[in-house]
């Protein structure tokens, strides 16, 4: 956020803060999460780039439509384990994988 809008609302009497704040996170519970969103993310754009579809790739992994769905958008049921047992099933290599771990950041595509 800019410091000049930061400031304005701060004036104005809001608090302004960060998710990890306003939640009471840890730093080990929020770098969990950036984590499972960047696997998500990864998981997303594989499968597009690929071009299946999410019917597909779900009879693929013997799954649902709407379980795909839960991965790709990050939500806090799908198990780290899921998410990567996925990955490596659309042919994410361990190096591929690795490097979306190690960059901890979404968007990216190995």
């Amino acid at each position: 956020m800019k410091i000049l809008k930061r400031k304005k609302l701060e004036a104005q009497g809001w608090r302004v803060g960060s998710v990890q704040e306003f939640l009471g996170l840890t730093d080990e519970e929020t770098a969990f999460i950036e984590l499972k969103l960047a696997l998500s993310d990864h998981f997303k754009k594989l499968r597009q780039r690929k071009n299946i579809s999410r019917v597909d790739l779900a009879k693929r992994l013997r799954s649902s439509q709407s379980r795909i769905a839960q991965m790709e958008a990050g939500d806090p049921s799908v198990s780290l384990d899921l998410l990567v047992k996925s990955l490596l099933a659309l042919g994410t290599t361990n190096t591929g994988l690795a490097r979306v771990i190690a960059n901890g950041k979404r968007n990216t595509l190995a």
